[in-house]
């Protein structure tokens, strides 16, 4: 699989690269590195304390989301499989303390809630480069860029995201994707969610990058 670098022109559809917050994104590394683990799987925590607390988190609220109550996390790790892709009313803002890897689709490819995942592409985030992923845009755990190594990524979404989940009767087939709060998934059939019950709406290849990176 292709690996395109977000400073690719294909990149522009699905994102784009924050300029400048040097300061900001220097705080941001160093607690990713300092305070969050890198576990064997994949671990995500909505709103870690240690990121919340900083100066640059409130700073990137007030200006990169004009004020909304936003929460700061993180996703860590070992990963190369798509297994999953989600999507948000709002854009999720990343950063690594590590070289990480997105894959990539968008919701326009969404045909009946199913996406064929030869749609999906692949894009590499070096180290302290700090992107916006559109609302458009499909998007999951990320996955580590050298064999040899894990990833940190911080995780920056409004309030209240991906933490519990609205109880209502589905008024449509979209309502049944909604497994979080703000959070609509569409999981391969070779995936732990998938047999957790979550809906089977990526077709194709579960893809791997192990052979790519």
């Amino acid at each position: 699989m292709k690996i395109f670098n977000v400073t690719d022109p294909e990149f522009t559809n699905y994102g784009r690269i924050i300029e400048g917050y040097e300061e900001e994104k220097k705080q941001i590394m160093e607690t990713l590195r300092d305070k969050t683990p890198i576990p064997a799987g994949t671990d995500y925590v909505a709103e870690e304390k240690a990121l919340q607390d900083l100066d640059a988190s409130a700073k990137m609220t007030n200006t990169l989301f004009g004020g909304s109550p936003m929460q700061y996390g993180w996703c860590n790790g070992h990963n190369t499989k798509l297994n999953c892709l989600e999507y948000h009313r709002s854009s999720e803002i990343n950063l690594g303390a590590t070289d990480f890897i997105l894959l990539l689709a968008k919701r326009e490819e969404i045909a009946d809630y199913k996406l064929d995942s030869g749609k999906v592409k692949a894009f590499l985030v070096p180290k302290g480069v700090m992107v916006e992923v559109y609302a458009t845009t499909l998007h999951y755990a990320p996955c580590q860029a050298h064999k040899d190594s894990g990833f940190q990524v911080l995780v920056g979404l409004p309030k209240g995201t991906n933490v519990g989940k609205p109880e209502y009767p589905a008024g449509n087939q979209e309502d049944r994707l909604l497994t979080a709060t703000n959070k609509w998934l569409l999981a391969h059939e070779e995936s732990s969610e998938a047999k957790d019950g979550a809906w089977i709406g990526i077709t194709g290849e579960n893809i791997d990058i192990a052979n790519n990176i």
